[in-house]
């Protein structure tokens, strides 16, 4: 083939790039907010605030290949301690740079994508009225009117769906995937208790659970996965009111040194809940699969689907412990580090404490968890993000949507109490059951924004 004699066309140089600001890019960025708000529009005599003090706040600007700032916005939390509420503030573009390049858009993206990844669940923007329509056609909100140094401003808001995108990719499949096995009468559980933590079983006082483990976590953690396959059912058994009397287990493993490695966990947590493991069964030679059942016994079982409009919500949650190893933002580790007397005794809290409505906090999360509590009780709910009990190491967005070692949501009457028997949790009312279906979260200021919609598991009131 003969070579072409075309000229290399060579890809241009982007106009300029967006990324964090080093030293000399604050220096430069500064300059131009000073030029912006204070010089030619004067709403400001000095435009530095305690925002910029704050080490929380990040800074995005638009370098030229030269390196020439052109423009800037920075953004962070608003509370302290952070409960997932950030703004952004201080957009500026170069008074040379503002037609034709999409300096402003590039900024106001960059700003929504760090957000994201900071794992922010509200943020806003006091937007110049004159530049409201760009932000809305970049897929802002807005939320209402107000104003800034005198000058009409729009309050408006970058949607943030990750609470509901958890929990729908967790549980939102379940309603139409299980309908064949509601062709039974009692299937999926009787009146009250489907798609419960637990089913009662007919003719008896006992309870039964079951859970499976992620494969790849038996493959690659299968002490912890043998664990795990314990700790979930015996937190369904308690969130039903039920105390557990033993455990089954079915367990497939590629060899017996992978089985008994897995089983290793498995009887350790048995000894430590003090629940024996009465059968089960047993398969070499085949991919990684665990699952667990437990039993327990309750006279009269909690359900989830009780929780009534007006009723005060409760998380009670372990939040000692730290990160699991291999599962950062996923798995929190407390129950490990427990011991067998502390754990037992948090098996008996919702037993003990006889709520009204109970459930474990599952792999939906904590928001999630809820909204699958308020589906199943055709209500909804309003969390106040400012009561949300979380430890210092988790950032609110992880732990709203992590599974915790220890977590329970329980809905009672207003004022009703909840005895810890001084085991180590943290509870607190964190919301109330509303009407309104769906879930949504307070914020300080008083507003409200949706999380979790009405449907997460579309299997309908209980």
């Amino acid at each position: 083939m003969p070579a072409s004699t075309d000229p290399i066309r060579r890809p241009e140089a982007p106009a300029f790039v967006v990324g964090f600001a080093d030293r000399d890019d604050l220096a430069a960025y500064h300059r131009l907010r000073h030029d912006a708000f204070v010089d030619e529009q004067g709403l400001f005599e000095n435009d530095h605030d305690e925002h910029d003090e704050d080490p929380r706040t990040r800074v995005l600007v638009a370098r030229t290949p030269r390196g020439d700032v052109i423009g800037g916005v920075r953004l962070g939390p608003l509370c302290s301690p952070d409960i997932g509420w950030w703004r952004g503030s201080r957009l500026v573009v170069a008074s040379t740079s503002r037609l034709h390049l999409g300096v402003g858009p590039a900024l106001v993206r960059a700003a929504c994508d760090e957000a994201a990844a900071r794992g922010v669940l509200r943020f806003d923007a006091l937007v110049q009225e004159r530049h409201s329509r760009l932000f809305a056609r970049l897929g802002w909100q807005r939320r209402a009117d107000c104003s800034l140094a005198g000058m009409p401003h729009a309050r408006m808001e970058w949607p943030i769906d990750r609470l509901a995108r958890h929990a729908l990719a967790a549980k939102s499949y379940l309603g139409d995937l299980l309908r064949p096995l509601a062709a039974v009468p009692g299937g999926l559980g009787s009146a009250g208790f489907v798609g419960d933590d637990g089913a009662p079983v007919p003719g008896s006082d006992l309870v039964a659970a079951c859970d499976a483990v992620l494969p790849s976590m038996v493959e690659h953690d299968p002490e912890w996965a043998g664990w795990c396959a314990v700790l979930v059912n015996l937190s369904d058994i308690s969130a039903m009111g039920a105390r557990a009397v033993g455990l089954l287990n079915a367990l497939g493993t590629p060899t017996t040194d992978h089985a008994r490695r897995v089983i290793r966990g498995v009887a350790d947590a048995s000894v430590a809940w003090g629940v024996p493991v009465l059968g089960g069964h047993t398969q070499i030679g085949v991919a990684p699969a665990l699952s667990v059942t437990a039993l327990g016994a309750a006279v009269s079982p909690i359900p989830a689907s009780a929780a009534r409009a007006g009723d005060a919500l409760r998380v009670t949650v372990d939040t000692g412990g730290g990160w699991r190893p291999g599962y950062p933002g996923r798995q929190w580790d407390s129950s490990s580090r427990r011991s067998a007397e502390e754990l037992r005794a948090l098996a008996r809290l919702v037993p003990d404490n006889s709520p009204r409505a109970a459930k474990d906090i599952s792999m939906a999360g904590m928001i999630g968890t809820i909204g699958m509590m308020c589906e199943a009780s055709g209500v909804g709910a309003e969390v106040d993000m400012t009561a949300v009990p979380r430890p210092a190491a988790a950032a609110v967005a992880d732990w709203l949507t992590c599974f915790p070692g220890y977590g329970m949501i329980t809905a009672d009457a207003p004022g009703t109490g909840f005895d810890t028997h001084r085991t180590p949790v943290d509870t607190a009312t964190c919301g109330m059951a509303t009407a309104a279906p769906g879930v949504r979260l307070r914020w300080p200021d008083g507003e409200v924004t949706d999380a979790v919609p009405p449907a997460v598991t579309h299997l309908g009131a209980a």
